[in-house]
């Protein structure tokens, strides 16, 4: 159990050794050319546009409701 140990500890340590980071891009050739002039062609949309509000009903006798529902009407 203690060669286990010690071979994973080393693996470890062996890896930790050899890592070598790699070197960060150029961020000036990533930005994007900022034109004030330029505007979005979108425009806001109310995300509740459409809504209309289904709250519950009160009880109501279901024959009645039976009757509505059925296939003769």
């Amino acid at each position: 159990m203690k060669i286990h140990l010690l071979m994973g500890a080393s693996a470890l340590g062996l890896g930790a050794c050899a890592y070598e980071p790699t070197p960060l891009p150029s961020i000036a050739t990533q930005q994007a050319v900022v034109n004030a002039t330029v505007s979005s062609p979108i425009s806001y949309q109310d995300t509740l546009a459409g809504y209309t509000y289904r709250g519950p009903t009160g009880p109501r006798d279901w024959r009645s409701v039976n009757q509505e529902q059925t296939e003769g009407n």
